[in-house]
């Protein structure tokens, strides 16, 4: 690890600041994606931006019914807190079926929603890699794919998003909140967060330079039947090669976001109309253009067989 300076934020916009004057700053909380990459020396940061001292741990009801959650709420607080099991119970499910319960306790709201691709080719400095360096090339491309996109790709990278967190929260329709260091705050809806990798892959989400994630918004409560149900490699501590995301009400039509295979979480809002019609009509259009590899075609099938799954189950509790 590099040697770096370090700093505790004491304002939301004293954070945004310092990291808007260091193009090598980085904001730390719970440290639990950021220090892996540290250490391994994809990330290099100069200098680290404490945040956890600016009371953004709180989950509070909103004027218009729904729930704003802090960007420094822990992962374990989240899905044990009461109006996110009542009412939210997609959100509270992704956060069990993530890390172990140690990680969980330490990490936050922001970072889940930041952390990076978990591409084993990302994490080899040996290997060429557009995220860590722009231009390098992609050695996934023709290497071992199984746990790789298969829709959304580019020739430049095929990486997935690895958090379960953010595949819920696309289901929810939620909004981001930031502060830029203007001091101007955004909101930024979920499905404008993330970027898919086009020919600038290393540039993962909407914000800005210095931005800093203050809150994540959930709108009102939609009923339904809600249901996480992530398909892995081992029962536990694994990324999805598929996870499927559903909300589905009783006349059987509903939302469904993917994870595990594309750069961001998945949504294709159109595609929602044929849940009525079953898991093959509906995987066939949320996988429209898909580009499988050698590797990884499987995730299609899989997709199809997994939401199956999840529409039995919303039928059989509705």
């Amino acid at each position: 690890m590099k040697s770096f300076t370090y700093e505790r934020a004491t304002s939301v916009r004293a954070a945004a600041v310092a990291a808007a004057g260091n193009p090598q700053a980085r904001f730390i909380a719970g440290g639990t994606n950021l220090l892996d990459l540290m250490k391994l020396q994809i990330e290099a940061p100069n200098h680290l931006i404490d945040v956890n001292g600016l009371g953004l741990d709180q989950v509070e009801k909103t004027p218009e019914g729904g729930l704003r959650i802090g960007a420094l709420v822990r992962n374990t607080d989240l899905a044990a807190h009461a109006d996110v099991r009542r009412d939210y119970g997609l959100l509270s499910r992704s956060l069990l079926a993530g890390a172990s319960g140690q990680l969980r306790n330490k990490a936050t709201t922001a970072g889940n929603l930041l952390q990076r691709t978990r591409c084993p080719y990302f994490y080899d400095t040996n290997m060429p890699c557009n995220k860590r360096q722009p231009g390098a090339g992609c050695a996934a491309i023709g290497g071992v794919t199984r746990q790789h996109a298969v829709v959304g790709t580019s020739d430049a990278c095929i990486a997935t998003h690895p958090s379960d967190m953010a595949v819920a929260l696309r289901a929810l329709d939620a909004t981001v909140e930031t502060m830029r260091p203007d001091g101007l705050r955004r909101r930024i809806p979920i499905a404008d967060f993330h970027r898919l990798p086009g020919d600038t892959p290393h540039i993962e989400t909407a914000l800005e330079r210095g931005e800093l994630v203050t809150a994540v918004t959930l709108p009102a409560p939609v009923g339904g039947t809600q249901i996480y149900r992530k398909v892995r490699d081992r029962a536990s501590y694994a990324f999805a090669l598929v996870s499927v995301a559903a909300i589905v009400q009783r006349d059987g039509t509903g939302r469904v976001a993917l994870g595990g295979v594309a750069h961001r979480p998945w949504r294709v809002e159109q595609a929602e109309s044929l849940l009525p019609l079953g898991a093959r009509a509906t995987a066939a259009a949320l996988l429209g253009g898909a580009r499988p590899t050698h590797d990884n075609g499987f995730k299609v099938a899989l997709v199809e067989r997994t939401l199956a799954g999840v529409l039995a189950q919303a039928k059989g509790q509705s």
